[in-house]
C-alpha cells in the first residue's frame, strides 16, 4: 500500500473519530436540554454527524481493500436540515423555553467543532488531487460550515431570543 494511500486512510480515521465523538455529544445535548431550538438543532447535527460516519466508515473500508480512493462512492453525502429546524422554530414563535447555562456552553462547543471540522475538511479538500475525493472533502467541509452557522444562530436565540426574533420575522418599521 502507499504512503499516499495510508495517509488517505489515516486522515479517515480522523474525520471517523471526529465525527463520532460530535454525533455522540450532541445526542447527549439534544436530551439533556429543555430548549425546543437546542433540542432540535443537537438531535439534527446529530443526524447528519452519524450520517456522514457511515458513509466516510464505507470509504474507509474500500480503500483498505481496493488500496486507492474508490471511483464508485458518491461524492455527496446527504445534505443537512439545520436551516429547516431554524426556520420551523421561526414558524412556531415558540419563546416558552429558555435556554440554560448549560446549552449556551454546548453550542459554543459545538461552534468550535464544526469550526475544526470545516478547516479540517477543507485542508484535506486543498491537499489531495483525484476530483473526486477533492469534492467529497469540500462537500463536508460545506457541511461542517452549514452547521457552525446554524449553531452561531443558535447562540444569538439564546443570548437573546427577543432580538433574534425580531430579526427572523423581519419586523421592520417603514413610516407608513
Amino acid at each position: 500500500m502507499s504512503s499516499k494511500t495510508q495517509e488517505r486512510i489515516k486522515a479517515l480515521e480522523v474525520a471517523l473519530n471526529n465525527e463520532s465523538r460530535e454525533r455522540d455529544f450532541y445526542l447527549k445535548h439534544a436530551e439533556r436540554t429543555r430548549n425546543a431550538l437546542g433540542k432540535s438543532m443537537f438531535a439534527s447535527i446529530a443526524s447528519d454527524e452519524d450520517e456522514h460516519y457511515n458513509r466516510i466508515l464505507n470509504l474507509h473500508k474500500r480503500l483498505i481493500q481496493e488500496g486507492k480512493w474508490p471511483e464508485t462512492v458518491p461524492i455527496e453525502v446527504k445534505g443537512t436540515e439545520v436551516k429547516n429546524v431554524l426556520n420551523k422554530f421561526v414558524a412556531s414563535a415558540d419563546t416558552s423555553s429558555k435556554a440554560d447555562t448549560g446549552d449556551v456552553e454546548a453550542v459554543k462547543i459545538a461552534i468550535d467543532f464544526e469550526t475544526k471540522g470545516e478547516k479540517f475538511y477543507s485542508d484535506l479538500a486543498r491537499s489531495v488531487e483525484n476530483p473526486m475525493e477533492k469534492k467529497f472533502y469540500e462537500f463536508l467541509a460545506f457541511i461542517e460550515r452549514e452547521h457552525r452557522l446554524s449553531l452561531q444562530d443558535t447562540l444569538e436565540y439564546f443570548e437573546d431570543p427577543a432580538g433574534w426574533f425580531r430579526v427572523k420575522e423581519r419586523h421592520t418599521i417603514d413610516g407608513a
